[in-house]
């Protein structure tokens, strides 16, 4: 068990590099927000008052691309069922978007307050009637200007938290608390430095990663049996490829949505190259549909008395196995209780991986330069 909620399969026969754990040690002691954020002694830039009055409010509409809205949109989708409240997402570019009358709460979140998809579809979308709460750096950009002309809250965006590790700061905590959950059981950075078996099973699963790479194995290809995981993992995707895709080094992942790719890639995952390493997830559900017996056929009875939770597990469980004969590398985590504690302690498992595979590659895990290049060439092409 990695906590309570999850049971954790790592990699096989891998042990806790002991550099990989004084790594941590040291990133755990260091006065970085980002891991302070984790924890629940970080306070939010924003006050109770803004969320009783935004509470009142039904249709809540957030707008952000990349690391400002994905985190809100992993947690939207893994919580659904708890949430109440209508939320819209606005997270790209499309020349196809509706426009509505309806009255909104709207959300916009950027770091930098400059980001180009954001500024366009606030422009277009959001109107005098509604409230906008702008969400970004406390300095003279975009949106500040923005929110000045139209007499808007700004909440300050931690300077020290980069968009993808910022799910657990202001910007994720803020839309949970309009959603209607509890943003205190989501830090669970506390529990975590506290629980010996989590940590050595983090750090033995980075080791485990790093000896993947050396193997020139740079496809983390994830098999997700839980469809309320997808955007959880369009998360993680971008956390991972961000923060160590630098100097010709890094990790590629890959989202592979389960049981449908056992008819298409899996032929691949199977007998093809052999660059992968493999995560499957899978969530427990109480509330699954059942199979109707009376309309089973005589040569499927197997499926009699059979929930789709189950058929899946099942189908989880034969690929691993088969993964094992073949000596494929794969990890496995199985999430037993769907909330907002499982959910931070997953959070906290992938933001601390993914900076101590960063200080072991010698990478820095929390710039982007490549990707500036695109922004500064696309303007160069507006002018």
């Amino acid at each position: 068990m990695l906590t309570k909620n999850i049971f954790f399969k790592n990699f096989e026969a891998r042990k806790s590099n002991n550099k990989i754990k004084e790594d941590l040690t040291l990133l755990i002691k260091e006065k970085n927000e980002i891991i302070k954020s984790l924890g629940a002694s970080y306070k939010n830039n924003y006050y109770k008052k803004t969320i009783l009055r935004l509470k009142k409010q039904f249709n809540i509409r957030i707008i952000g691309i990349g690391g400002s809205i994905l985190g809100a949109i992993a947690i939207f989708s893994f919580l659904r069922n708890k949430i109440k409240k209508k939320v819209e997402f606005i997270s790209n570019l499309n020349s196809n978007q509706s426009l509505s009358n309806k009255k909104y709460v709207n959300l916009i979140i950027s770091k930098s307050g400059n980001t180009l998809e954001t500024i366009t579809n606030s422009n277009i979308l959001i109107k005098k009637k509604d409230i906008n709460i702008f969400v970004t750096e406390n300095k003279k950009n975009y949106l500040s200007l923005l929110a000045q002309k139209l007499k808007s809250e700004v909440i300050n965006h931690n300077n020290y938290i980069g968009g993808r590790y910022s799910v657990l700061s202001e910007v994720g905590m803020l839309p949970a608390e309009l959603m209607g959950l509890n943003i205190r059981k989501f830090k669970q950075m506390n529990n975590i430095i506290k629980n010996k078996k989590f940590i050595n099973l983090l750090t033995a699963n980075v080791s485990s990663t790093i000896y993947l790479i050396k193997k020139k194995k740079f496809n983390s290809i994830i098999l997700n049996y839980d469809e309320k995981s997808d955007n959880l993992f369009k998360w993680y995707q971008q956390l991972i490829a961000e923060s160590l895709g630098k100097k010709g080094n890094g990790i590629l992942p890959i989202v592979s949505t389960m049981p449908k790719d056992n008819h298409s890639v899996m032929q691949h995952y199977l007998d093809g190259t052999k660059n992968n390493f493999f995560t499957f997830f899978f969530t427990k559900e109480k509330n699954s549909p059942k199979i109707n017996n009376n309309e089973i056929l005589s040569t499927h009875l197997h499926l009699k008395n059979k929930n789709i939770n189950q058929i899946m597990y099942a189908q989880k469980a034969a690929t691993e196995k088969i993964f094992s004969k073949r000596n494929i590398p794969f990890r496995s985590f199985e999430i037993i209780n769907r909330n907002e504690e499982t959910l931070g302690e997953l959070f906290c498992f992938f933001i601390l991986e993914t900076i101590l595979l960063g200080r072991a590659l010698k990478i820095n895990p929390y710039d982007q330069p490549s990707v500036e290049l695109i922004k500064k060439e696309t303007k160069k092409n507006l002018l």
